[in-house]
């Protein structure tokens, strides 16, 4: 199933296309991505892909292993969220690669790298990539705001290009960065809440916008966990490890049309992609998925 919202980006001469992939969860979720992704990448002629995977370890979190194997799918850049250290051994990565990037926004003594900026598929262009923590309802994190500026006022002036992930729970607080960045970036796409919004445009200024992508994984079940489980501890009060849920997978994301010289978003489309596979490829396969620190946690 592929759905799209929005004006359908058209190939060169409308400027480079950029698909923007949501939090990818547990197994399921990194087969979607190696089931799909490749030949999306070539179907669309796309020529950037970022990508929300702080969830690709059991639900909770990435290790270094599956942040290569998401890389293998056609992911160019791995953003993170809330729970960026949840598998401390991703820290390493965090250091030493520019594919990757933490919350720019938070503690000045976290480890990573809070921007990078890698090129286009083919090498013609450069594209910078951020993403921000939001605070309403998810956390005691540093201001989004003046973080995000800072940012901006870091990255090489020469390259116009520049995509935010909002990782955040509210959505007036990530309507409201679409707009504190409209005409600055060309993408700020929002993730985290894992359910896709109906409202992909571009902003004044020329910078695509959406709420939230939504989640690549299975949407047979509670934010990607096992509905069964959700709703025994909501009835019941009882404690109740959140298993990643297996049926229903899909692939959600936003393309977004991009002028190469100015930055300008063009247009902009939702994608939703159900996938076919139950069981996850040989290139993104993993020991067998657990709660992982993650009973309780829904996002």
């Amino acid at each position: 199933m592929r759905a799209a919202e929005g004006a359908a980006p058209e190939r060169k001469a409308c400027g480079m296309n950029i698909l923007c992939v949501g939090d990818v969860v547990g197994k399921p979720g990194r087969a979607a991505l190696a089931e799909q992704l490749p030949g999306l990448i070539s179907e669309r002629h796309i020529d950037l892909v970022v990508c929300n995977a702080e969830n690709a370890a059991g639900g909770s979190g990435i290790t270094p292993q599956l942040f290569q194997a998401v890389l293998r799918t056609g992911v160019d850049v791995v953003t993170l969220g809330d729970h960026v250290y949840r598998k401390k051994e991703i820290v390493s990565s965090l250091q030493q690669s520019d594919r990757i990037v933490r919350p720019a926004n938070l503690s000045a003594a976290a480890l990573g790298k809070r921007w990078t900026v890698v090129p286009t598929k083919n090498g013609a262009y450069r594209v910078a990539v951020a993403c921000v923590l939001g605070q309403l309802y998810i956390g005691n994190y540093n201001s989004p705001w003046s973080t995000v500026d800072e940012v901006l006022d870091e990255m090489p002036p020469e390259v116009k290009v520049r995509v935010v992930d909002f990782h955040a729970e509210a959505s007036s607080e990530k309507i409201a960065m679409g707009w504190h960045l409209a005409g600055r970036v060309s993408v700020v796409f929002g993730t985290h809440t894992h359910i896709p919004t109906a409202d992909a445009r571009v902003l004044e200024g020329g910078t695509a916008y959406i709420s939230d992508v939504g989640m690549t994984g299975p949407y047979d079940g509670v934010l990607g966990r096992r509905k069964d489980r959700v709703l025994h501890a909501l009835t019941t009060n009882m404690p109740t490890p959140f298993d990643v849920a297996t049926e229903d997978v899909r692939l959600c994301g936003v393309l977004a049309s991009v002028d190469e010289e100015s930055g300008r978003a063009l247009a902009v489309e939702r994608i939703e992609i159900r996938s076919e596979c139950r069981a996850a490829p040989a290139a993104v396969a993993a020991p067998a998925e657990s709660a992982g620190g993650s009973e309780g946690s829904l996002a």
